[in-house]
């Protein structure tokens, strides 16, 4: 196989995966005849390059939160759903906040108007936003292994001292909103945020509309677990309606 046709067919790969949502390393192999250990190599070069992420048996797109300019300055829309959020929370609650969802770090100014909080989270640069806090809430970290994709703490530690606390409210994004499952995640590492909604008395999804029927493998958090989703005002009646059946809140900004 030459360079050139290697080339060829990665931008191919990348072109499939943005159409379909994600690919498997199967179909990729019959479509390109050739063998699996070459399409693997195939996906391991993208990851490296940033143009996908690899799952088991494949691979799908790069999380936009990922690719997103840091500097990015929030999204009035994000900001939106932040401030209504906000809403829910009392002077004194104790809340959850998860990692890896720049929806959910813009609810942190959000926190300045509120006294007396208790904050759980993995997620160090969560902790260190809270400190500046001109109300500094009581800050709890869940400690456990180092996640660079998810960028925040995982593994059983993190569970087992999650499990010694109960929470008011736990505040969570979504790669994506499943109508008929609930929320779902590109991050294989997704049980952390089960056991963040098992010690919380209310789960409160923050998410964009346009997340609704995004194609992600991982289920994160089945509509059962899940009290309110906010979201924006482009949220479609029926999709809206859709939700709200599954016996979950839903809150437009």
């Amino acid at each position: 196989m030459t360079k050139r046709n290697t080339q060829q067919r990665r931008r191919a790969i990348v072109e499939r995966l943005n159409s379909t949502g994600e690919v498997s390393v199967e179909t990729l192999s019959e479509e390109f005849a050739t063998s699996e250990v070459t399409i693997r190599k195939d996906l391991a070069a993208l990851e490296s390059n940033g143009l996908l992420m690899r799952r088991y048996g494949g691979a799908v797109p790069v999380p936009q939160e990922l690719i997103q300019d840091p500097s990015e300055k929030v999204s009035p829309r994000k900001q939106s759903i932040a401030k209504a959020a906000a809403q829910l929370i009392r002077d004194h609650n104790r809340i959850i906040l998860d990692s890896g969802s720049s929806t959910t770090s813009a609810l942190l100014p959000e926190l300045s108007h509120k006294q007396g909080l208790v904050v759980m989270t993995n997620s160090l640069s969560i902790a260190n936003a809270l400190r500046e806090l001109e109300n500094e809430p009581t800050i709890l970290m869940t400690g456990g292994t180092w996640d660079p994709k998810s960028e925040g703490f995982q593994g059983q530690l993190a569970e087992q001292i999650l499990r010694s606390y109960n929470f008011d409210q736990f505040f969570i994004g979504a790669d994506g909103l499943d109508l008929a499952r609930g929320t779902t995640t590109f991050n294989e590492l997704y049980s952390l945020s089960r056991v963040m909604a098992e010690v919380a008395r209310e789960v409160i999804v923050m998410a964009e509309s346009d997340k609704i029927g995004r194609k992600i493998h991982n289920l994160e958090l089945p509509w059962s677990m899940i009290k309110v989703l906010v979201t924006d005002a482009d949220i479609s009646t029926q999709d809206k309606q859709t939700i709200e059946q599954q016996g979950v809140q839903v809150i437009t900004s």
